[in-house]
């Protein structure tokens, strides 16, 4: 799909307006990619939290945010406070979320997933996948083995996205995004190394698609033409077997021919956390973890991308961004401990920040708890209480609430 470009030539900033195909105007090219913020309530409606934070982000300066995980099926959680959006959801608790996260004329758009059998094993004792394999690399005891998906199944997940896609312009998101990485359900059926079926959702590259390229069209169907629609692709799981960057190059190409409005490029799965780990030198210099490989996406296609990771300056943003490599910026964890970065990176060429390394001291420990991801939602719980966050917050602190709030939570009887 082409891009309406902007009238005038001229060289992109990140205060640069972007329109999209389908007409609407983001205002700058700062784009809030997806965290877990763990902020549902027991009914997994989003809380006053909610609120409050995506308002504070919007009041940041971002142009466009992506919320975290809202899932489209409530007995299949990723983590325990996910917000859920089906035909149960209170709606008027979505509205008044959507409402504070489209002030300051934001984009907010849904992010909508499926775990599959990335789910851990005391929210299911039997997940579903596309095949019946169980997560590798030290993950076995946390994750229980899934069964197969039958035919039915599938189409009915299918259903549910575009289901919750409805909901989702119904309540005020002005778009919506698959999300098709890290290891989710989506994320499963495009890798071999997960996806061993022999059926039409099976086997080749063709036939793996099938399953995402399914479930944009079918929103397509509910949210009608004028509405975008995005999706977060993995470049590669790199991890032996795995989904491959030569593979997520044919969906790219494949979903941009459907009509998809914007690519938001990400990598790793959480048997493999490229989204988070070490990365090498040259890619350090550049501060994009996926720049290299938007660049190649750009000889394909000319669907408008997002590159997410790494960012850390106005210099290399504004550098990304002139290379014609990627149309946004994606930024996470850094919006977590800075939720003005956006009209600070704006304001000042020379703006940079740092994010200082995490761990316990004992590796062990970091891992379990995914400290790379769970310290920084507890910064957005502060920011959900209307606290600034706390860069300075003990990884030990971090570690204990996010023990309890596992622990307390696997003990409750699950309502979903």
């Amino acid at each position: 799909m082409t891009v309406q470009v902007m009238a005038e030539k001229q060289i992109p900033s990140l205060n640069t307006p972007f329109a999209l195909q389908r007409g609407q105007t983001i205002k700058n090219r700062l784009f809030k990619s997806a965290m877990s913020e763990q902020l549902g309530d027991r009914q997994h409606n989003p809380t006053p939290g909610l609120v409050n934070l995506y308002r504070t982000w919007a009041e940041g300066g971002i142009g466009l945010a992506v919320s975290g995980n809202l899932m489209v099926e409530r007995t299949a959680l990723g983590e325990p406070k996910n917000v859920v959006l089906d035909e149960r959801s209170d709606l008027n608790l979505f509205r008044a979320w959507t409402a504070a996260g489209t002030r300051n004329n934001t984009q907010f758009w849904a992010q909508l997933n499926h775990p599959g059998k990335q789910i851990p094993n005391y929210l299911c004792k039997e997940p579903v996948a596309p095949s019946a394999i169980a997560l590798a690399n030290g993950l076995e005891k946390g994750f229980n083995k899934p069964r197969a998906l039958t035919h039915t199944e599938i189409e009915t997940i299918i259903d549910k996205f575009a289901s919750s896609a409805g909901l989702a312009r119904e309540v005020g998101f002005t778009g919506v995004q698959i999300h098709g990485a890290h290891g989710y359900l989506v994320n499963q059926f495009l890798s071999s190394r997960h996806n061993q079926r022999d059926d039409q959702w099976g086997g080749s590259l063709k036939n793996r698609m099938h399953f995402v390229l399914a479930i944009y069209r079918a929103i397509r169907e509910r949210v009608g033409e004028d509405y975008p629609i995005g999706i977060k692709l993995n470049s590669a799981d790199f991890m032996r077997g795995g989904f491959t960057e030569a593979e997520s190059m044919q969906v790219v190409k494949a979903l941009a021919e459907a009509g998809i409005d914007l690519i938001e490029i990400s990598g790793g799965t959480y048997e493999s956390l490229a989204m988070t780990g070490d990365v090498k030198t040259s890619t350090a210099q550049r501060e994009a973890y996926f720049l290299d490989y938007a660049e190649q996406v750009r000889k394909h296609v000319d669907t408008p991308l997002v590159v997410t990771g790494g960012f850390r300056s106005s210099a290399g943003m504004n550098g990304a961004l002139q290379s014609g490599a990627t149309d946004f910026i994606g930024i996470a964890r850094p919006l977590a401990v800075d939720p003005q970065l956006p009209n600070k990176a704006m304001a000042d060429h020379n703006f940079r920040t740092e994010l200082r390394p995490l761990t316990t001291g004992i590796k062990a420990i970091d891992k379990k708890v995914i400290l790379d991801i769970t310290w920084f939602e507890h910064q957005l719980e502060r920011m959900a209480k209307n606290k600034a966050p706390k860069p300075n917050l003990s990884e030990w602190l971090s570690f204990f609430k996010t023990l309890f709030g596992a622990g307390a939570y696997a003990l409750r009887r699950r309502r979903a």
